[in-house]
């Protein structure tokens, strides 16, 4: 493999240190290709170049490479969280990658224990909530939970059994009598004063006490209370003492909260299969099954392949026995997924884990890990719904990407594209919406890869015309999208963009170059004959293919599976039939976009209703501070009458900004 490569590269391999440390692979157009670990650097890159690895992955991976960089750690454990953040980051088309697609909710209690913890009601108070974000010293945090309904649950059973406030502060501090939820005996009314502050306390710190999973010990100490205040004669407060056992009792009952010594475990199940890859997280917190959650990596096939080649890294010659798929999923899940994560002591896992592994993850988080493959008794009982569970979820997933494939190859049949690669076919799709003809906006969804791509989506803010003229939104629209194609074409002497390949050809782990302009395989139009007529005007003037451009015009009595295809070209229109996969799949991309030029518009009328443009004219306030704010004071008047305090307890807001909103509000 070597006589493919430069000498300076070679020359930079000879050079490696015999140390620990990681190594990043890059190709011509400086894409990374892959991230790895090494005990020894030079051992392990010089292996990559002294063999000859044919026609496999790792031969084409290694063809493709003309630079690198190496990163020397002091341990392997230090190299191994290197490689998992790297990987994690850059997404590299040779490493299975597992991509969060949001945050893990917390449950919040807020304030901090102790004398020195100030008299704002949420400190004399706490209340419970909802959170999701970066954690920090300033409160109290449970979790994290698998998804929000497991949330919300929680709080539920705190309110049946403690009865703890979940009212803002600023809906706390303007009470003047008990809400509903005093009423249905779900809060002890605090706000009022009907408790005081240290029987609150109390029961927030029994509240926490079940949420650690401490229930044995919780029911003891509130049948050692309920006897306390008996011998005493307080016969009022040892009822509702023996009320709040009750009903804990009842709750233990319903959840099913297990009592043994687990209190904090993570399950985790693998199933690989066609290609794809299922690993089923599931949670126990505080001793409580709180539900699962799928992920589903990429790049496994590739991975594989590479891994499959890499020989050992200890100091003999002999090569490691090939690893399982299965266990090369879960060991790269685990890596990245605890980046980011609190780690539990205990994980219950359907494969075998590497100790360094376990080792790393116990330096990162001061807390030991230890492992269990072969579980038994409750465990076995998790493990076996876990894996069960991966099994439904990568059943459901390769059903859809089959039928997704299935309907992309029918359209691309019914209007006669070229069938090479169904994977790079790309559509655009666009929609105009307005409200009563003011606050026009265009929307332009893409699809490609059989599926939608969210993060291409744009939305297009439409001036200059005539209010409700569609079709003039629609000229500007496209023109706008497409003029930078047809002046890189010109650019070019004349090659032909539109048929060029997509500039992401590697697939979905390549970054696609900037400022390279291509146009779709195929343009839908949300309209007939007049909206198809627009888009020929504006491809006929800036010299593109005709042929690309297909309206979906709505059928008898606008009813769905009765559209026809309407074409720029002259062809005549076309009907696929209500049960078309071609037409399921026009139809998904016409309804997406809809949905996105929907969504766009009721953001731009409620931001026009609620005078939120008052503050995105302030400097530092963004679309997620701006919500944060209006949905904590119900609209722009309640945050023009909030304090600085109490605009503080907003989520991101520093005492400068706040004092910034406070005088641009007045």
């Amino acid at each position: 493999m070597s006589d493919v490569h430069s000498e300076e590269l070679l020359a930079q391999v000879a050079a490696l240190p015999a140390l620990p440390g990681v190594y990043r692979y890059f190709d011509a157009q400086d894409a990374l290709l892959y991230v790895g670990k090494a005990l020894n650097l030079k051992r392990r890159v010089s292996s990559y170049f002294q063999k000859n690895h044919g026609g496999t992955r790792i031969g084409h991976m290694v063809s493709k490479i003309v630079r690198m960089e190496t990163t020397v750690v002091r341990s392997e454990a230090e190299a191994l969280l290197l490689e998992n953040n790297l990987i994690k980051t850059l997404n590299p088309k040779f490493n299975i990658l597992f991509r969060d697609d949001k945050s893990y909710p917390y449950l919040k209690i807020t304030g901090t224990a102790g004398p020195d913890r100030g008299d704002a009601p949420g400190q004399v108070f706490p209340r419970m909530a909802y959170y999701r974000g970066a954690v920090d010293k300033k409160h109290r945090y449970f979790g994290p939970y698998p998804s929000g309904w497991a949330v919300k649950e929680s709080i539920q059973l705190l309110q049946k059994v403690f009865r703890l406030r979940t009212c803002e502060d600023t809906v706390f501090a303007n009470r003047t009598r008990p809400c509903l939820l005093y009423q249905i005996k779900r809060c002890t009314a605090p706000c009022v004063g009907l408790i005081s502050p240290e029987a609150y306390a109390a029961d927030v710190s029994q509240a926490q006490a079940l949420l650690r999973g401490e229930t044995q010990e919780l029911l003891k100490a509130m049948e050692t209370r309920m006897m306390a205040h008996s011998d005493r004669l307080e016969f009022e407060q040892a009822a509702e003492v023996r009320n709040q056992i009750q009903a804990l009792s009842r709750v233990l009952h319903q959840q099913s909260i297990e009592t043994a010594d687990d209190k904090d475990v993570d399950i985790l199940a693998v199933r690989v299969q066609g290609g794809r890859a299922c690993v089923n997280l599931a949670m126990v917190r505080g001793g409580r099954h709180l539900g699962d959650r799928p992920y589903f990596p990429v790049h496994v096939e590739d991975a594989a392949g590479v891994f499959a080649e890499e020989g050992s890294d200890a100091a003999g010659t002999v090569a490691a026995p090939v690893r399982p798929v299965e266990v090369l999923v879960l060991e790269a899940f685990i890596a990245q997924h605890y980046l980011g994560v609190p780690v539990p002591p205990v994980l219950v896992t359907s494969e075998p884990v590497d100790k360094a592994l376990l080792g790393a993850l116990t330096e990162q988080s001061g807390v030991r890990v230890s492992a269990i493959h072969q579980p038994r008794e409750q465990r076995r009982a998790w493990l076996d719904m876990a894996q069960k569970n991966a099994d439904l979820q990568l059943a459901r997933l390769l059903a859809e990407e089959g039928s997704q494939q299935a309907r992309t190859r029918a359209l691309a049949e019914a209007l006669d594209l070229p069938p090479d690669d169904l994977d790079q076919l790309t559509i655009e799709c666009f929609d105009i919406s307005h409200t009563a003809g003011e606050s026009t906006q265009a929307s332009c969804v893409v699809f490609h890869h059989h599926k939608m791509q969210s993060s291409e989506y744009r939305r297009y803010k439409i001036e200059g015309i005539t209010g409700g003229d569609d079709y003039a939104a629609m000229r500007q629209v496209l023109t706008r999208r497409y003029s930078k194609v047809a002046e890189a074409a010109r650019e070019a002497g004349g090659i032909d963009f539109a048929a060029a390949p997509p500039a992401n050809g590697e697939g979905d782990g390549a970054i696609k170059p900037k400022g390279v302009a291509r146009l779709p395989d195929l343009v839908l139009i949300d309209g007939g004959k007049g909206q198809v007529s627009v888009a020929r005007e504006v491809f006929t003037a800036l010299g593109l293919d005709l042929t690309r451009i297909v309206g979906v015009e709505k059928g008898e009595g606008r009813k769905v599976g009765l559209e026809e295809l309407v074409f720029a070209d002259g062809r005549e229109k076309v009907y696929l039939g209500k049960d078309s996969a071609a037409l399921m799949l026009v139809a998904q991309i016409r309804d997406e976009a809809h949905r996105f030029a929907i969504t766009g518009m009721r953001a731009a009328r409620s931001k026009v209703r609620v005078g939120g443009g008052q503050l995105e004219e302030i400097p530092g306030v963004g679309p997620k501070k701006r919500a944060r704010l209006l949905q904590r004071f119900g609209g722009v008047r309640g945050v023009a009458a909030a304090s600085v305090e109490d605009l503080l307890t907003v989520d991101g807001i520093s005492r400068e900004l706040a004092e910034d909103i406070y005088r641009a509000l007045r």
